[in-house]
């Protein structure tokens, strides 16, 4: 399963960063091979289960329902696109809710990291900290938080590309790579 997962995750980050899409055609058959191989390991003897990553079908619905689940607030809530949420419920499919949720989190992590850093490259460092004072020097003399004004809510809206960050997260959590 976990070579499954990596191979979506790779042609998913591939197509995300070119154009901004993680396509249907990618991540339903992902879906497919992690609920019916899961399902199946029933078939496999059990010295074999563990080398190729089958979790039984009960983790592999689990995973499914609590990542898919988590994603599916994250769409209505945070504006994170479609194939977003059907790449990470793919992945709790195929490695259960544990692994899959692990890997949500470290997915989130990463995206933060890259929309601030992505912040910091096209604001600069010192007019992003002279903002943030002002900000907050105005809120609080006024005793009320300010609303931000249309372009700087444009600057914290950076396209983040949250397919690549899942493919690192797989990555760190499957081979521990930190």
């Amino acid at each position: 399963m976990v070579w499954c997962v990596v191979l979506v995750c790779a042609v998913a980050a591939v197509t995300d960063l070119a154009w901004r899409r993680v396509p249907n055609w990618l991540t339903y058959p992902g879906l497919l091979v992690g609920l019916v191989g899961n399902s199946a390991s029933g078939l496999v003897p059990e010295a074999w289960r563990d080398g190729l990553g089958l979790i039984g079908w009960e983790a592999s619905l689990q995973g499914l329902f609590v990542c898919g689940g988590i994603m599916l607030v994250c769409f209505v809530l945070f504006e994170i696109g479609g194939g977003d949420v059907k790449l990470l419920a793919m992945i709790g499919a195929c490695l259960g809710w544990e692994r899959g949720l692990e890997i949500l989190l470290w997915t989130f992590v990463l995206g933060a990291m890259a929309g601030i850093s992505i912040l910091v490259w096209n604001v600069g460092a010192l007019t992003l900290l002279r903002k943030l004072a002002i900000y907050l020097l105005a809120s609080f003399r006024l005793v009320q938080w300010q609303p931000l004004t249309e372009a700087d809510r444009a600057l914290l809206r950076p396209s983040l590309f949250l397919a690549p960050m899942a493919g690192l997260a797989v990555l760190i959590v499957v081979w521990g790579w930190l």
